[in-house]
Parts: C-alpha cells; sequence; structure tokens
C-alpha cells in the first residue's frame, strides 16, 4: 500500500517511475502524466510522445479505409484478432484447425490426396523422410481425423492457458514446438529401429499436449481436474494412469498400437517432467484446481499410421 506521489491515492500496487523514482496510481503513472522532470532530460529521442498515435485515434473517422486501415483495426487491443495477441495457445489452436481444412479439404482439391506420399510429406513426420524439417512443424499441428482434433484442442484449450499464463508465452512456444517435434521424431526413429525398411508415419499435437500435462504435474501433483466437468481427480492419478496405458499398449502391441504413437506420448510426458522438475526448483506454482471435458487420452485411438508401420497419431 502507498499514496500516489500525484492525487495523494492509496494504491494497493503502486507503480515506481523508472525515470524520477516516484510512486504513482494507474491514472498517473505514465511520465508524461505526472511532469516526471526526467522527460526533459530524455528529450524524447524517438518522438514516442509526439508520434502522432492519439491524433490517428481522434482521426479514426477520417481515416481512409485502406487495407492498412482495416488490418490495424482487427489487430488492434480491440479488434477480433488480438483476442491472439500474445496468447498462443489459442493461436496454436487455430493453426491446428486452419491445418486441418488444409489437410482434409483444400489438399485435396489440387489433387494432393489423403494416404499419398505427397500428403505424408507435408503433413506427417515418416519414415521414408525424415528429415524433411518442415514436416517436424506441421506434422504438429496436422491430425488425423475429426475425433482426433477434437480431443487434442479441448485438452490444450483447459491446460495450455494454465502453462502459458505461469511460464510466459516465449516459454510456451518454444515448449510446445520441441517437445512436439521432439516426440514425433522419437516415434519415428524408433519405428526405423524396430522395423526397418517399413512406412510409418506421425501426426498430431498429443506430444506437446502431453509435455505441458507433465509439466503440470510437477508443478502441483495434488491439482484437481474434472473430467467430464464431473468427475475430480488429482493431476498426478490422471497423468499416472495416461502413462501406465501407454507403457501397456506400447509393451503388448507396439509403439503403434491401436494406431497410436505410444512413444510420443511418452517422449512428451518425459519432456514436460524435466521442465517442470527445473521450473520447480526456480519457485514456479501453479494453480490447485483445473476442469476440462474428458474422453480418451489426448491423440486417441486411431489414424493414419502409415501402411503396415507402426507409426500413428498422438
Amino acid at each position: 500500500m502507498a499514496n500516489c506521489d500525484v492525487c495523494g491515492e492509496d494504491e494497493n500496487m503502486p507503480y515506481k517511475c523508472q525515470r524520477c523514482g516516484g510512486t504513482f496510481c494507474s491514472s498517473h503513472r505514465l511520465p508524461e502524466s505526472h511532469d516526471c522532470p526526467g522527460l526533459n532530460e530524455w528529450n524524447d529521442p524517438d518522438g514516442v510522445f509526439d508520434s502522432g498515435f492519439d491524433d490517428s485515434v481522434n482521426d479514426r473517422d477520417q481515416s481512409s479505409g485502406g487495407v492498412t486501415d482495416r488490418f490495424s483495426v482487427n489487430t488492434g487491443p480491440g479488434g477480433p484478432l488480438g483476442y491472439f495477441r500474445g496468447n498462443m495457445t489459442y493461436v496454436f489452436l487455430g493453426l491446428m484447425w486452419i491445418t486441418f481444412a488444409i489437410q482434409w479439404g483444400l489438399a485435396p482439391l489440387v489433387g494432393i490426396t489423403p494416404g499419398s506420399l505427397t500428403w505424408y510429406n507435408i503433413f506427417t513426420i515418416n519414415t521414408a523422410n525424415p528429415l524433411y524439417v518442415w514436416t517436424w512443424i506441421t506434422s504438429i499441428f496436422s491430425h488425423g481425423g475429426f475425433g482426433h482434433i477434437a480431443i487434442n484442442s479441448i485438452v490444450l484449450y483447459f491446460f495450455g492457458t494454465v502453462v502459458e499464463r505461469r511460464i510466459g508465452w516465449k516459454k510456451f512456444t518454444v515448449l510446445f514446438l520441441v517437445s512436439g517435434a521432439f516426440a514425433g521424431l522419437a516415434q519415428v526413429g524408433a519405428s526405423l529401429l524396430a522395423s526397418p525398411g517399413m512406412f510409418a508415419s506421425v501426426l498430431g499435437a498429443s506430444g506437446a499436449i502431453m509435455a505441458i500435462m507433465g509439466l503440470l504435474t510437477v508443478l502441483n501433483p495434488n491439482l484437481t481436474i474434472y473430467l467430464y466437468f464431473i468427475l475430480p481427480m488429482p493431476l498426478w492419478v490422471a497423468t499416472g494412469l495416461f502413462v501406465a496405458y501407454s507403457v501397456f499398449m506400447g509393451a503388448s502391441g507396439g509403439i503403434g498400437a491401436g494406431g497410436v504413437a505410444q512413444l510420443a506420448h511418452l517422449a512428451g510426458v518425459a519432456i514436460g517432467l524435466a521442465y517442470g522438475a527445473k521450473l520447480k526448483r526456480d519457485g514456479e506454482r501453479a494453480p490447485q484446481q483445473l476442469q476440462f471435458g474428458g474422453g480418451r487420452g489426448p491423440g486417441g485411438p486411431g489414424g493414419p499410421g502409415g501402411p503396415g508401420g507402426p507409426g500413428g497419431r498422438f
């Protein structure tokens, strides 16, 4: 609790000016709002306070109506695209559904039929061309069917937002992309070793999602989740059951049992657990309760695993 140097208002979360060292409320926190002496010394070298920003707002009615103006309205703080700014969970969700539409809608229209080698080389990591680097990313956002992407979207929506708020959008972006790519490469690499010469492919965001789930499990193993919005369960139990299921299926039916990339799931969890342990050492914490709609685990059974190969979706 402190008092604003300008108006004397009590402020629970006061702002300290980096130029003059004064304490201010939200209304007077900007240097120009409290006649900060530091502005004279700074001399506004980049013209920040005379940038014409306010004028552009006041003159909105006089806008030319061009493409630039429409774009700025859509992406501004109040525009529809502004919802995605600094919120990578929703960006990734959007990319998943856009990619899904391209996979199953646009690609066939231009002659790239699902199941063709070209289709696999665009949307999946596969044993035929594992070093096609773009597939390390596109495969994360590609999915094998509506049920596959729907389940992954539900889990990402509820878990992703929690983790992103905790670690920030930049670290979250790296975690999602790196864990997703590594999980897919681990699955395909193991397929090459287990069944040389056999074609297998992998696609889906579950490796990245399982990394998020593993991270939260370390930060707060007793985090309460509500399956189907009804059944309460500690997160460590849910994660443990999912890992046990993947291990059992992999041991009994192979790493691609049921058309699901079991090893990719486990690789994602491992990355999440490792990163979660690091964050916990750094003093990170997680919320106490989370609710989400369930179903089969992320990246449920089925999906294109490649002709006769232990690949699958995840």
